[in-house]
């Protein structure tokens, strides 16, 4: 059987790294990365003695090439990113969005994946979404923060109008791994970079949900996904058990003497407040998914790799 011809657009981003790992540890795939600066791709492929069929190249050579399956995993990443680009975040979304259609258009019997993001609910986020959830926002009031959930949620719009096309968008609503950048601005890289730096950690006394979802589940997905039956439609994306902002903390505390204070006046949401961000949905479910990882183990078996060393 011939390998699996997987193009990767963003090769050199957070999610794509742990992609790119996993792959590259399973057979039957060639990997065709893109990044706008090939050299990190190379450096990270290198820092972790990955050997394997890939091939490397800036976006211009992208829609020359042959591919099975293109997956784009383009995006600002972290929430500072967000934050800075602002209303930018729209035309690098369609950028990037367009260059995958464009090139399905061309040859339509291609799988397009697309990395969406749990933000494309548009909620307030005050309870779990389901698959049943509806749009809330302001239509004569849309903020800055509102901004990442629309431009994926009008992604999502275009892709479904498309329906002969194999299109399947992934919403994303946390992600962790040992190759996360640790100056990204998540909670849970403002922790661990205080521990690194035996700092005291400083955070809200808010308390929150995320479920965050491991490099291997999020790749078992996508290798079932690209071994269904062909379908155009939106995931979202779980671990086995979301965890609670307090029980992250708890656990730090006990296995590495994480020391913490509250700041009343700590505010950082540039995409808005999310104090329950995961999903009900189990969609996914039905392509035969089911994570091995729960959201706990998740950060304990990947933050090893991080703080390792220390």
């Amino acid at each position: 059987m011939k390998n699996k011809k997987i193009a990767i657009l963003g090769a050199s981003s957070h999610i794509a790294k742990g992609l790119i790992f996993n792959f590259m540890h399973s057979e039957g795939f060639e990997l065709f990365l893109f990044a706008r600066f090939p050299e990190k791709v190379k450096k990270f492929l290198k820092e972790n003695n990955l050997a394997s069929k890939y091939h490397i190249y800036k976006f211009e050579r992208f829609f020359s090439g042959k591919y099975d399956v293109v997956i784009n995993c383009v995006g600002l990443g972290t929430p500072i990113k967000v934050k800075q680009a602002s209303g930018q975040v729209f035309k690098l979304t369609e950028d990037f969005d367009n260059l995958s259609l464009a090139y399905l258009l061309a040859h339509p019997k291609v799988l397009y994946i697309n990395f969406s993001s749990g933000a494309a609910y548009c909620s307030s986020f005050n309870q779990k979404v389901n698959r049943n959830s509806k749009l809330s926002i302001s239509v004569s009031n849309i903020k800055p923060e509102n901004y990442y959930g629309i431009a994926k949620i009008y992604s999502e719009a275009k892709h479904r109008a498309l329906d002969k096309l194999k299109i399947v968008d992934i919403r994303i609503f946390s992600y962790f791994s040992r190759f996360i950048d640790l100056e990204g601005g998540y909670f849970i890289t403002d922790m661990l970079r205080s521990l690194k730096k035996k700092d005291t950690f400083i955070t809200s006394h808010h308390d929150f949900v995320r479920d965050f979802l491991s490099p291997q589940d999020l790749f078992n997905l996508i290798y079932l996904i690209i071994r269904s039956k062909p379908f155009n439609g939106a995931i979202d994306a779980y671990s086995s058990a979301p965890i609670s902002k307090f029980k992250l903390l708890d656990y730090f505390v006990k296995h590495h003497s994480l020391k913490y204070v509250f700041d009343r006046d700590f505010k950082f949401w540039p995409t808005g407040g999310k104090s329950l961000y995961y999903s009900s949905s189990k969609k996914a479910a039905s392509l035969g998914y089911k994570p091995k990882f729960s959201s706990l183990k998740t950060v304990v078996t990947e933050s090893e790799y991080i703080l390792k060393g220390n």
